[in-house]
């Protein structure tokens, strides 16, 4: 007999598993990944797998260029060096904005100093910047930066809404903090421990009631979840493209600016910003795009950003409604039979429950996390870790199976009843 978990039915044992698999329509897409035999990757919120559609993207600008040297700029009507724009026509879909409203180009840092130096601007009634204090550094390091450049004091200035479980923020906690002298809004869609889905909408709405600039970091739920940037309309977004969008280390980030903004003077300047007629003229004076691409700064890094325009071919076949859909499923799986077979050893669900509310991957907790997430690299299964006792557990709709889920879970249990744990130091290692 089924179990319901969350409107989701479910049923213990590898059956289950197995028949879900069989009835999983983006299945196939896992053909179109490279993934090690015998292993369980987990860590697709913090590091995609590498793709065959990257693969050839990479290589064939590789192969362009070896043939045609600096030709490759204007080979195949000038694709490459309007790169940005290209791929910009296959995000559109993921966040529902207009192919014009969206950049490629920099890291997440770069570009969260791009959107502050361009929209952060205070004036003696209006200079506080709002953040929460749960984000991931280097959003606030590049806030403070930002502020110390403009000869503030960052303790006069940073405004940090409280969690009150160390896991989650509310959105009432956020609205009340926004006072008069708020000029800004950073904040993360998802939050990266908890996997928190903030309510967007209500949040931008409100700010925007108050006269405040909001802006979005979409690291943890662009790729995975579904974003419509034509209601919530944001002032500004921000993200990586090396987690769930697998686009590889490093990959080229993304920004977003919504059209009301197009007339604003670029914060940080370069000179592919500049109007494409103009920007081979040489001028000292700049004269910048008309749209998103005002923002752009240097010539396009073609090796980072080809493996996006590869990969972007999956998820326009599999949809991002789709993708959100067997994300949700599968994780819920996850959390079924966490509650059922691994409470009982200390584990615990860290994120929210209900589907609106939860990323794309699973935060368990445990008081032995740091050493079980060793133990689980030592049984082939990928996942990561984060302070102070979250093992982030990602089982990504386009690759992984509900039998990597229940195998995971097993090892899990395997890990905690043989004490395998033990085993390992409590002495931090660079990356895990």
């Amino acid at each position: 007999k089924g179990v319901f978990f969350m409107n989701y039915e479910f049923k213990d044992g590898l059956e289950f598993a197995k028949e879900m698999d069989r009835l999983d329509k983006l299945g196939y897409l896992r053909e179109r990944f490279y993934l090690n035999e015998n292993e369980i990757y987990m860590d697709g919120n913090s590091l995609g797998l590498s793709s065959k559609d990257s693969e050839e993207a990479l290589l064939d600008v590789f192969n362009v260029w070896k043939k045609e040297g600096i030709k490759i700029w204007g080979t195949r009507e000038g694709y490459f060096f309007n790169l940005s724009r290209n791929i910009a026509k296959k995000l559109k879909s993921l966040i529902n904005a207009d192919e014009n409203e969206i950049i490629v180009m920099g890291s997440i840092t770069s570009n969260i100093h791009q959107a502050l130096a361009t929209f952060y601007k205070p004036t003696k009634e209006r200079y506080k910047i709002l953040v929460d204090e749960l984000n991931f550094p280097t959003d606030i390091y590049a806030t403070k930066s930002i502020i110390e450049l403009k000869g503030l004091n960052v303790d006069d200035v940073l405004v940090k809404v409280k969690s009150n479980d160390s896991r989650t923020i509310r959105e009432e906690d956020i609205i009340e903090k926004m006072d008069d002298d708020v000029a800004l809004i950073l904040l993360p869609s998802v939050l990266y421990r908890s996997a928190q889905l903030l309510d967007m909408k209500l949040i931008t709405k409100k700010a925007h009631d108050r006269g405040i600039i909001i802006g979005w970091d979409l690291a943890h739920s662009i790729g995975a979840i579904p974003h419509d940037f034509k209601k919530i309309e944001p002032d500004f977004a921000v993200w990586c493209s090396y987690k769930y969008l697998s686009a590889g280390p490093g990959a080229t980030a993304g920004m977003y600016i919504n059209k009301r903004h197009f007339n604003k003077s670029a914060g940080l300047k370069g000179w592919f910003g500049s109007k494409d007629e103009s920007q081979f003229l040489m001028s000292h004076d700049f004269d910048q795009d008309t749209d998103a691409n005002g923002c752009l700064l240097g010539s396009h890094n073609m090796f980072s950003m080809a493996p996006i325009d590869g990969v972007l071919n999956i998820f326009s076949e599999a949809t991002i409604e789709n993708i959100r859909s067997k994300s949700l499923h599968i994780t819920a799986y996850l959390m079924y039979l966490i509650d059922n077979k691994l409470a009982k050893y200390g584990y615990v669900v860290g994120n929210p429950r209900e589907d609106h509310k939860r990323g794309g991957h699973v935060s368990l907790e445990h008081d032995e996390a740091y050493r079980i997430s060793l133990a689980l690299r030592d049984n082939n299964v990928i996942p990561d870790y984060r302070e102070p006792n979250v093992i982030r557990l990602a089982p990504t709709a386009l690759y992984n199976t509900y039998e990597d889920v229940y195998n995971l879970v097993e090892i899990l249990e395997k890990i905690v009843k043989e004490n395998e744990f033990e085993n390992y130091s409590l002495d931090r290692v660079t990356v895990l």
